[in-house]
């Protein structure tokens, strides 16, 4: 299983998606390739990613992609209300009505971007949209008599990628910040391993029918 960027899938990039199945093709591999959207699968926010699974053949026909959620992914708002009440802000409950939506693509994972923010200028306007400043990330959530617009913490981005509150990520708040925002969603992540495990049963169910 591999995932990519939105990108991978524009013009541009076609002559290098054909060289990458002829290579799985050569490796006696079929392929599936599929665009998923992380709110799709429960996690509160866009990030649509490519995800490619190369598939004996033997098995190919046993593999389906999963299911979306039922319910609608949750709001930022309440995601992160425990969290961002942690130190008793008092706007806190208000600033979780005012941020009723999912967010937009955690981005800002790479050394290239350089220091722990939520993204360039479009990514930080549609966080601020939210009332989340996305110019930094925060240590801690805000104080009981903070005033102003609130930042989010590394755990609290983690969060909204669907990672459990329990996941340890190693170093300080940049070093943990870029493997947050590198992250494959958990959720989304599951969904497709669970489908290539069913994969799996069904095609061993086979094997032993036939047998």
């Amino acid at each position: 299983m591999l995932e990519n960027v939105r990108g991978f899938l524009d013009p541009n990039f076609e002559g290098y998606r054909k060289r990458l199945f002829q290579s799985f093709r050569k490796l006696g591999y079929k392929t599936e390739i599929k665009l998923l959207h992380a709110s799709d699968f429960g996690v509160p926010q866009l990030r649509p990613r490519v995800v490619i699974v190369a598939l004996r053949p033997e098995d190919a026909d046993h593999f389906s992609w999963p299911d979306q959620a039922t319910a609608p992914a949750p709001t930022v708002g309440n995601t992160l209300i425990e969290l961002m009440s942690a130190n008793g802000w008092r706007h806190a409950n208000q600033w979780a009505m005012n941020a009723q939506a999912i967010g937009p693509t955690i981005v800002g994972g790479s050394k290239k971007h350089g220091g722990p923010d939520l993204g360039p200028s479009r990514a930080r306007q549609a966080w601020a949209q939210l009332g989340v400043n996305g110019g930094t990330i925060a240590e801690e959530a805000p104080e009981r008599t903070f005033v102003g617009v609130p930042r989010l913490t590394v755990r609290m981005v983690a969060r909204i990628q669907g990672f459990p509150d329990d996941w340890h990520f190693t170093g300080r708040k940049t070093a943990a910040y870029r493997q947050v925002g590198n992250a494959f969603p958990p959720p989304v992540a599951q969904a497709v391993g669970t489908s290539i495990q069913r994969m799996f049963e069904l095609a061993a169910q086979r094997t032993v029918m036939v047998a």
